[in-house]
Formats: C-alpha cells, sequence, structure tokens
C-alpha cells in the first residue's frame, strides 16, 4: 500500500466528503458487504472532470443500485458494510493501481478528459487519497473480526449494465463471481437457482474476477483465506427502491442458507 507520506499535492479538500462510509461496523452477522462503486462524488479540484451530467447517471459512474442493495443487505443481515462515495471515474476502487482502466481515459465510449495524461504521482495520489482508505477500512473490520474470535464471509456487491455501448444483449439478471476459491460462490448460487429459477443467473458472468482487474476479492477474500464470492446483479433491475428491496431480500435469503450449508457440511 502506498503511504500518505509519499505524496505531495492533495487531491481531498476539507470541502469534499470522507472517501468511506462504514454502516455497521459491529455487525452481528458473518458477512461483511463492500460496495466499490457506491458513489458519484468528485472532488472539487477536478471540476466535473468533463464529462457530462447525463454521463454521469450511466454506468461508468457507479454501479447504479448497489448501494440501496447493498444497505438493504446490511439492514437485513446485520451485517458490516463498507461504501465508497467517488466516482469509478477519479479512481476504480475495485481495481489495482496498475490496471489501465484504474483511472480511464474513455469509458464505455465516453471520454474522461480530465484523466487524460496523468502524471504517475497524479494517479498515485489519487490512489492514496481515495482508494486506500476504502481498502484500509475493509482491512480493518476484517482485523478487529479476527481478533474478537468473529467469522467472516466477505461479499462485494456491484451491478453490471444490460448491454456496453456496441455489444450485445447481457441476457443474465445475476451474475456470482469467484476466481481461486469458487466454494461459497457456487454453493451460494446452488442455493439461489434452487430458490428462484426462473432468474437466468450464472457463475463468472458477464465479468470474470482476476488479479489484474479486481482488488477486494483477491486481496481480502483470497489471501485472508475468507469465503467470498462477487455479486453483479444487472442494473435495470434495482434502479428503484422497490427492485433494490426485492433483490436485497433474495439474496440475504440465498446467503444466509448458503452459509449454514457450510458450516453443516464443514467447507
Amino acid at each position: 500500500m502506498l503511504q500518505y507520506s509519499d505524496m505531495v499535492a492533495k487531491v481531498l479538500s476539507p470541502r469534499d466528503p470522507r472517501p468511506v462510509e462504514l454502516l455497521k461496523g459491529d455487525g452481528a452477522s458473518p458477512f461483511v458487504l463492500s460496495c466499490e462503486h457506491a458513489g458519484r462524488a468528485i472532488p472539487e479540484i477536478f471540476g466535473d472532470l468533463g464529462v457530462a451530467p447525463a454521463d454521469m447517471e450511466r454506468h461508468i459512474a457507479y454501479d447504479i443500485g448497489a448501494e440501496g442493495v447493498s444497505r438493504h443487505l446490511s439492514r437485513i443481515l446485520d451485517a458490516t458494510l463498507i461504501l465508497q462515495r467517488y466516482t469509478r471515474l477519479v479512481v476504480d476502487c475495485n481495481r489495482p493501481f496498475e490496471a489501465p482502466d484504474s483511472m480511464p481515459v474513455v469509458s464505455d465510449g465516453t471520454a474522461v478528459p480530465a484523466n487524460a495524461g496523468l502524471s504517475e504521482r497524479a494517479r498515485r495520489q489519487r490512489f492514496a487519497e481515495i482508494q486506500q482508505p476504502f481498502h484500509d477500512t475493509v482491512a480493518a473490520v476484517l482485523d478487529r473480526r479476527v481478533q474478537a474470535g468473529l467469522p467472516s464471509v466477505l461479499i462485494s456487491v456491484h451491478s453490471f449494465t444490460p448491454r456496453l455501448r456496441g455489444g450485445p444483449q447481457r441476457p443474465w439478471e445475476l451474475g456470482v463471481l469467484s476466481n481461486r476459491d469458487g466454494s461459497f460462490a457456487w454453493r451460494f448460487l446452488a442455493v439461489f437457482q434452487a430458490r428462484h429459477p426462473a432468474i437466468v443467473s450464472a457463475h463468472n458472468e458477464p465479468y470474470v474476477v482476476n488479479d489484474a482487474s479486481d482488488y477486494t476479492i483477491p486481496v481480502h477474500g483470497e489471501r485472508r483465506g475468507l469465503p467470498h464470492l462477487l455479486l453483479e446483479i444487472r442494473n435495470d433491475l434495482i434502479v428503484d427502491e422497490a427492485g433494490q428491496s426485492r433483490w436485497a431480500a433474495m439474496v440475504a435469503e440465498a446467503l444466509v442458507a448458503a452459509n449454514a450449508k457450510g458450516n453443516i457440511d464443514g467447507r
């Protein structure tokens, strides 16, 4: 991790919101929720990034509906939730620093002028002030749970667009992602599919998790050996409160059942 002392110029001013919101830090649930693309805040210093307001409403700026689903899940499960407040166009908090799209110059056909020609120092500053505090908070939550002897199951909550510009229609309604250890992801998916057979769901669709394109699951899930999964819900299904509440209830029910099955099976 980068250290703040290594940086010089500041990205965030006292007028900017803190990058991280922590809910239910002492939640009783074994589930720890993260929502890396919840917010659309832009540091004051960057203005509007050169991006039109209409584009800031699109999936390129944030994961539509993911924050609402996450908050409902936190309430239903009594689970700790860590939310990122800044738009992924400033820095994507589920990408390693080296990822080409961690500070995209173009996202799904939309140019981001403020990201063009960024220096190494400017990129590192964004990472240090916005991404690092988010993941420091995730790590601190998980460390505290270890010290308290509490089990943790890491759930990273996301949404995806039904169709990228120029791309095919995506038929899935729910994607359940994992990489090296898919045991909990597959168990959850089996439970969810048995309870909701009419919903189109799949493993590792429409994306996959890997070290080059993801951060939370590889760093906090795989390296710690925790049960984990990354959820992708199609965003047209969770644009409003009703959809968010419905999907949170279905996901929560399946999470609890999958975790109970793992405890019984000893996995």
